[in-house]
């Protein structure tokens, strides 16, 4: 068994949130990089022409690319043969939440009562965790900021097997129709399909945390997140809502067996400040 003391886990959680708040990935600064040399609208272009000088400014700065810096969200590959000392994995993990939004100047967004009180927490936590036991002896934190512009515009359907692809692509399409310009465009498409009612919005969750410039390695899947990607650039939204080519960077998809009565579909909306950052521990 290895031992890891949760001072590191708080440690290497405070730094991810820091860091995925201050530094936009390079593979969305890529993708940004390659729709300005595309996109055909003026307004367009000058969008993403600030969009990637904010990015600039941000990370020279220090300081948040983008005022919603989000619900700290937390995907989390845990090593079997890991031992916790000197504290739990949980508590570890919602310290560094917590000193990375009050060090940082991060802005705090977490209400602790969903419907009637709706008092803020004051530091942003708790986190959402997702959780995967896995072989080894290593722990993998992705962690993001989900900012609710783009949250609020995701949706999930429960449907039956014969809907078929047309019908998956159809929802889609209709999902991203209906959030407009309201979730930050360009956008990143995340879509989960399989599981149960609350896996495939995990899995939509998890595609958008998924680096852009890696594309699905099931080609049936791969084609259609290109289809996609395809049709959702010509709805005309672009940049900010204000017209163009570039409504969407991408458009990821995750899948997983499901039941033979039923085909969860979830989509997950992220808007430009597609915040994750990694580490292995």
């Amino acid at each position: 068994m290895r031992k890891i003391d949760a001072k590191i886990i708080k440690d290497t959680v405070k730094q991810l949130f820091l860091d995925c708040n201050y530094f936009i990935g390079d593979d969305v600064k890529n993708a940004l990089k390659s729709a300005f040399l595309t996109e055909t609208s003026p307004v367009g272009r000058e969008v993403i022409r600030q969009i990637l000088e904010n990015d600039e400014i941000a990370a020279r700065e220090h300081i948040p690319m983008c005022q919603d810096t989000g619900m700290a969200v937390l995907f989390v590959e845990y090593g079997d043969k890991v031992v916790i000392e000197n504290g739990s994995f949980a508590k570890a993990v919602e310290d560094g939440v917590r000193e990375a939004y009050k060090d940082g100047f991060l802005r705090k967004s977490i209400v602790s009562d969903p419907v009637f009180e709706r008092k803020n927490t004051g530091d942003n936590t708790p986190p959402v965790i997702h959780t995967t036991i896995v072989e080894g002896e290593n722990i993998r934190i992705t962690a993001g900021g989900k900012g609710f512009g783009s949250e609020n515009m995701s949706q999930i359907k429960m449907f039956s097997p014969s809907a078929g692809i047309d019908g998956v692509k159809e929802f889609i399409l209709d999902t991203v129709r209906h959030a407009g310009p309201n979730p930050c465009p360009p956008i990143v498409v995340g879509v989960g399909i399989g599981g149960t009612f609350e896996m495939c919005a995990q899995l939509a969750k998890k595609a958008t945390f998924r680096s852009i410039d890696i594309r699905n390695n099931d080609t049936k899947y791969l084609q259609i997140e290109e289809e996609l990607l395809n049709d959702i650039n010509k709805m005309g939204f672009g940049p900010a809502g204000l017209g163009g080519r570039t409504t969407a960077l991408a458009v990821n998809i995750e899948t997983m067996p499901t039941h033979i009565a039923g085909m969860p579909v979830a989509v997950n909306i992220c808007c430009h400040a597609a915040r994750h950052k990694t580490a292995v521990i």
